[in-house]
């Protein structure tokens, strides 16, 4: 009976010994699965946070301006340029396509509207001016025993004057009798003078247009006070009455009576 209840018992005991044994191996069993779990998402969530950072990439390099593609950092790397690689993808992109070419229309649209404007102004512009403001105190023909060959317009020293018409610089300087003078010749061959200036603001060469100014008044050379001379030859070189020439071309003196 002894024998049998020491065998009861040492069967139990080691039943004990096995159940604990059991537990033990499940818990660690346990551990190591849900270790195993935890693993497996975290390599998961790492694989599908790649993919995503990946496709925002890849989205931001199809769906990024020329401008922006260009101007991004570049980093070394042993692959191909980035831009390289993405700028051809990025302006075949409709969106973009379209929008270069509504670039492009508004830009031929704007060079259209400069060179209307341009025109419009041209057309407006006028062909014939008054070389100066002021008062005419000498006319063209006799006087003093010999013949004055142009127009003497009165008024204050560094009164603009302005070419009569388009045309080209051919003297600007020191000039006998004149002190300092303008001579211009224009487009069908008639030339301009413009006499005893104080101040040219032109050279040699230079096109001026009609009512561009070119110098100021003066009172420079043999001259009995400021005035501007200004005289008219003809393709030929005779000098013709500057006054006629004028009126002939559109432009008067208003105060044209001479000062006695």
């Amino acid at each position: 009976m002894a024998q049998h209840r020491t065998t009861r018992t040492t069967d139990r005991s080691q039943q004990l010994l096995d159940c604990d044994a059991q537990r033990a191996a499940g818990t660690q069993g346990g551990r190591h699965r849900a270790r195993t779990r935890v693993t497996e998402r975290r390599g998961s969530v790492a694989v599908t946070m790649a993919v995503a950072a990946g496709a925002l990439i890849t989205a931001g390099a199809q769906y990024a301006s020329p401008a922006q593609a260009q101007a991004a950092p570049r980093h070394e790397a042993p692959a191909q340029d980035p831009v390289a690689t993405y700028l051809p993808q990025i302006l075949a992109i409709p969106e973009i396509s379209n929008f270069n070419n509504a670039i492009e229309q508004l830009a031929k649209g704007q060079r259209l509207a400069e060179e209307s404007a341009a025109r419009d102004a041209a057309a407006l512009r006028p062909l014939f001016v008054r070389p100066v403001a002021g008062t005419l105190t000498s006319d063209f023909g006799p006087r003093w025993g010999t013949t004055h060959t142009g127009l003497d317009i009165a008024n204050a020293i560094g009164t603009p004057v302005y070419a009569a018409a388009d045309g080209t610089v051919l003297d600007s300087g020191p000039a006998d009798g004149f002190g300092l003078w303008v001579r211009l010749q224009h487009d069908d061959g008639t030339t301009t003078v413009y006499g005893h200036i104080d101040q040219t603001l032109v050279t040699v060469g230079q096109r001026v247009q009609a009512g561009e100014q070119i110098a100021t008044v003066g009172n420079r050379g043999q001259s009995t006070g400021p005035h501007l001379h200004f005289e008219v030859a003809d393709a030929a070189g005779s000098k013709v009455d500057p006054q006629g020439w004028l009126a002939s071309r559109g432009v008067a003196l208003s105060d044209a009576a001479v000062q006695s």
